[in-house]
């Protein structure tokens, strides 16, 4: 039977959300992923926005490839916890893929999540 736990962002200091400074490719990093191809990481993220602005953020999953590992969407301004990633996957690698966030304007957006280990 697998092993499972429940762990904060390896970005996070503590449990806090990670404030998105970066502007451009590559971007803030808000997590690094397994080095054993046998773990799994499901990861869930929200992104906050207490700006007056809605803004652009971009999430780069496992790499800075474009189009291949960015998604973008829009933040709503005076926004919390909107849904980023509904527990999407990264496989562990010998090289850790690792999840990197920017936004059309620096420090504005936070990113909070969790993930939940499977091995």
């Amino acid at each position: 039977m697998p092993a499972y736990s429940k762990n904060i962002l390896s970005a996070s200091t503590n449990g806090r959300a990670i404030l998105v400074a970066a502007t451009s490719s590559p971007g803030t990093i808000i997590h690094t992923g397994p080095s054993s191809s046998s773990v799994f990481h499901e990861i869930w993220l929200y992104a906050s926005n207490p700006d007056t602005t809605q803004r652009t953020l971009t999430i780069e999953w496992g790499g800075t490839t474009n189009p291949d590992d960015r998604t973008i969407l829009y933040v709503p301004s005076q926004s919390g916890l909107t849904l980023v990633s509904p527990g999407l996957l990264l496989k562990g690698n010998a090289s850790p893929l690792i999840i990197r966030a920017y936004a059309d304007t620096a420090s504005k957006i936070t990113i909070s999540g969790y993930v939940n280990e499977i091995a």
